[in-house]
């Protein structure tokens, strides 16, 4: 890659935040290992990574992509937080050595002496709904707006977040860039194998036909409006089953409430956390995706089910109309009724359900990793020519 004259251009020194990649994989996992991955390919980056964790220092490393060097110093996250939330001391180039940019991937990044830096913001949930956010995420305005008074730029997954950044936090529009993800690869080609299904905990009547929720169980996704949807669908059509996958997080107690009273709770299987390979097998085995969250900055799930060949019925909340266009059937935030008659008409319609399967896969093509790493590139670049 070269500029005018064919000069080439210097390699840009690049550490970023892969904290998420520790623990169970999260949406912000998932966009940070995979960012690292699109970013380490890019031949102008030199890449390298830290985690903000002194009980699983060096931890990182076996879960880093080709290419992306470690920093290996250990960085004990509570004092760091506590400095960094009062001052600019200490400076990230103490573990990462001399870089020119710094990118917080999850709402937070560190203070540098020379690096420009950039953080990712994936939602304003901890604005809009605090109510719906626990006493950790309810505090990132706080430390966005110190990063955004120090000059910091942001990155949001999507058109409507930067808006949002901009009206809510003050941020000024030059400095926030809207690059959308990629989609996470679904394994697989095809139904699996009953086998499969049952293995992770499917019942043997939930195969033929079952609505799919994926994802950590927390208030912000809507999940009890999808048991009461789908315990009116349920009664018109006697095979359908409910499966929600993913484990759980706070407030999973509102779903057990609604669980509790629904008609055919008989009907719901609840099987926790999935390995990739048995969340792919979920997507790929699916009558229909179900999205009902109350606020979203991007949303994965919804995608990766439409790469499977799944028609995918979502809130229109958020980012989501602009990430899932026209190829989801969108129903108001608490519209229940509607929720219900979209999943009955999957459920009972097969031409609906392979039309709905070639506009997902039209649109999921417009999506991809490599846009993402260009995108952020691009972002980088312009982060150091303003510092």
């Amino acid at each position: 890659m070269g500029e005018v004259g064919d000069t080439p251009r210097a390699r840009l020194r690049v550490s970023l935040d892969a904290t998420p990649l520790l623990g169970v994989r999260t949406g912000v996992g998932v966009f940070c290992q995979w960012a690292l991955a699109c970013l380490a390919r890019r031949p102008d980056l030199d890449v390298s990574a830290f985690a903000v964790s002194w009980r699983r220092r060096r931890g990182i490393r076996p879960h880093l992509p080709d290419g992306v060097r470690a920093v290996d110093r250990p960085m004990p996250a509570r004092p760091l937080h506590r400095a960094w939330s009062a001052s600019s001391l200490p400076p990230v180039e103490w573990w990462t050595g001399p870089v020119e940019v710094v990118h917080g991937t999850n709402f937070v990044v560190p203070p540098s002496r020379r690096a420009a830096r950039v953080m990712t913001v994936h939602d304003l949930t901890s604005v809009r709904f605090p109510e719906l956010c626990d006493d950790y995420t309810r505090n990132f305005p706080r430390l966005v707006r110190r990063a955004l008074a120090e000059g910091a730029w942001v990155h949001t997954p999507s058109r409507f977040v930067a808006g949002e950044v901009v009206e809510l936090l003050g941020a000024d529009p030059g400095r926030v860039r809207a690059v959308h993800h990629g989609i996470p690869a679904v394994a697989g080609g095809g139904p699996p194998a009953p086998a499969e299904l049952e293995a992770i905990g499917l019942p043997a009547p939930a195969l033929a036909r079952y609505v799919l929720a994926l994802g950590t169980v927390e208030p912000r996704k809507g999940l009890p409006d999808l048991v009461r949807a789908f315990d009116q669908a349920a009664g018109a059509d006697p095979r359908l089953w409910l499966v929600i996958a993913g484990p759980d997080g706070w407030g999973a107690a509102q779903l057990e409430e609604a669980l509790r009273a629904a008609r055919h709770r008989g009907r719901v299987a609840r099987v926790g956390y999935v390995t990739a390979t048995q969340r792919s097998a979920l997507l790929r085995g699916a009558t229909v995706y179900a999205y009902p969250s109350l606020y979203e900055g991007f949303g994965f799930p919804p995608l990766e089910a439409m790469v499977a060949g799944v028609p995918v019925v979502s809130t229109r909340a958020g980012a989501l109309p602009e990430v899932v266009g026209e190829a989801a059937v969108l129903v108001e935030v608490g519209d229940v009724d509607g929720l219900a008659e979209a999943l009955l008409r999957f459920a009972g319609d097969d031409a609906a359900r392979a039309e709905a399967a070639e506009r997902g896969r039209a649109h999921t093509s417009t999506f991809s990793w490599d846009a993402t790493g260009e995108g952020l590139a691009s972002l980088y670049r312009d982060a150091v020519a303003a510092r």
